[in-house]
Parts: structure tokens; sequence; C-alpha cells
């Protein structure tokens, strides 16, 4: 059974309408590719340069996102033995995108995007 602490961290953190960004390198090119379409996790493996991407995802997810705004969906496919399985291909969603861009906005114009 969760405390009445981690309910509390919980519930405040899915209130969180703002993403706080990143500076982190990884971050930022998961975040650029995914603002041009879906990806799926190898994709996100070999854009981001690690081989943990969904912790990557989590971690981004941990900046305001939440998985509400950047969901994991499951979709059919048929792998190389012919066996069906169920891939994650994570993408923005409209207000994901928003945040994003709200982001982008607050640290061009407070100059941090200048160097």
């Amino acid at each position: 059974m969760k405390s009445a602490k981690a309910k509390k961290i919980k519930a405040e953190k899915s209130k969180r309408k703002e993403f706080l960004g990143t500076e982190n390198p990884r971050q930022l090119r998961v975040i650029h590719a995914l603002l041009q379409r879906p990806r799926r996790r190898e994709d996100v493996d070999s854009i981001a340069g690690c081989s943990n991407g969904p912790e990557l995802i989590a971690a981004i997810r941990r900046l305001g996102l939440g998985e509400e705004h950047l969901p994991c969906e499951r979709v059919h496919f048929i792998d190389r033995d012919g066996r069906p399985c169920r891939p994650g291909v994570y993408s923005f969603t409209e207000n994901g995108r928003r945040m994003i861009y709200r982001w982008l906005a607050r640290i061009s114009n407070s100059g941090l995007l200048n160097g």
C-alpha cells in the first residue's frame, strides 16, 4: 500500500502543467525527433546514442510530461521470425507538443538559447 506522502507526490506531479526543460543532449535529440514524428524504442536508442531508451523516455516524462503527454502505443507487428509481437511507439500528444513549444519559447525569450 502506498504511503500518504507517495500519493501526495504523485498527485502533485500529475497536476504539473509545465515541462521543466532539459539540457541533456540525449534527451534533447529525442525530443527533437519526437516533434518530427512518432518513434519506435529502437529509434529512440539510436537517436539518443544510448541502449536504454525506455529509461530515457521515463526521465523526459519526469520533467513534467508524464505518460499522459508522452505515451507509448503498443502496435501489432510481425517480427522477423513471423511471430506476432507488440512493440512500443512513442509520440507526443497535442498537449505534450504544446508543453514543449511553451518551454522552447520560454528559453528563447530568456536568452538561454543564445549560448
